[in-house]
């Protein structure tokens, strides 16, 4: 209870400090010396990029548990894409098989790739290999992703990220918070097990808490990773897929919305 009590003060205090950095010193000194559309534009920017993802972070620190994930994690610290797929093969097969399926990777995530994102977006003009933000699984972003617009749409696409994970580590103990930590990208031109989060998007969002622009993403990713499986079957690139039951449970609050029933479907790439 005690335990309870300091950490409850110490998220009170964080975020009382960061309405205070934000309206006291960040809004106020802006408005001295911009107009008051800029000002409230540039304590925006600062806020949702600068002062709340690191103040989320604190706050995530304090409150850790050290449980299985079900889910991807944002760069904010914040349960992003449920794990719902997982392919078995080398990179080089994995490429192939989206291929076939028609399927694009992605350009790097850079300042030039987001603003080009951001002006596609806006305007709603293809732009069929556009970036994707960084989620983290095994303690590393993502290794690989793959994309397919919906109409020709930047605003619309299905997608998927991968992180490889090599057989040996698969068969250790997943209960283990190093088994998750371990930020180790094996040799790809092996065959390795790719662990997948695919969701759709559908729009434009601004994340909970930081308010950062992103994209909103249909909740039922049930219904995503059946259609990636399918469309991958379609073009013959995998074989039997079977479904497996993902991690523990881990309580994700009111955090994200999705209808996810933590089965991820397992396949062997045959590109």
């Amino acid at each position: 209870m005690l335990r309870l009590a300091v950490q409850l003060i110490l998220i009170f205090v964080l975020g009382a400090f960061a309405v205070w950095l934000i309206v006291a010193v960040v809004f106020s000194r802006a408005d001295n010396r911009l107009p008051w559309y800029l000002a409230v534009g540039v304590t925006y920017g600062v806020s949702a990029y600068v002062i709340l993802p690191n103040i989320l972070r604190m706050g995530l620190k304090i409150l850790r548990r050290q449980s299985v994930p079900r889910y991807t994690v944002t760069a904010d610290g914040l349960p992003g894409d449920p794990v719902n797929i997982a392919l078995y093969g080398t990179q080089a097969q994995l490429a192939s098989a989206f291929a076939k399926a028609g399927w694009l990777g992605s350009d790097a995530l850079s300042l030039r790739s987001s603003l080009r994102m951001a002006l596609a977006f806006l305007a709603n003009r293809a732009y069929p290999t556009a970036p994707f933000s960084t989620l983290f699984l095994f303690g590393r972003g993502q290794d690989i992703g793959f994309q397919k617009a919906i109409n020709n749409s930047p605003r619309r696409r299905h997608h998927i990220r991968f992180w490889a994970l090599p057989v040996h580590r698969a068969q250790q103990t997943v209960g283990s918070a190093s088994f998750w930590l371990n930020t180790d990208r094996p040799d790809t031109t092996e065959p390795v097990l790719w662990i997948g989060a695919g969701t759709r998007d559908t729009g434009f969002s601004l994340t909970q808490i930081t308010f950062k622009f992103t994209h909103a993403t249909n909740a039922d990713t049930n219904a995503e990773r059946d259609f990636i499986i399918a469309e991958l079957r379609a073009a013959g690139a995998i074989g039997d897929a079977v479904a497996y039951q993902s991690g523990d449970e881990m309580p994700l609050g009111r955090i994200n919305h999705y209808i996810a029933d933590g089965a991820v479907s397992l396949a062997p790439l045959i590109c």
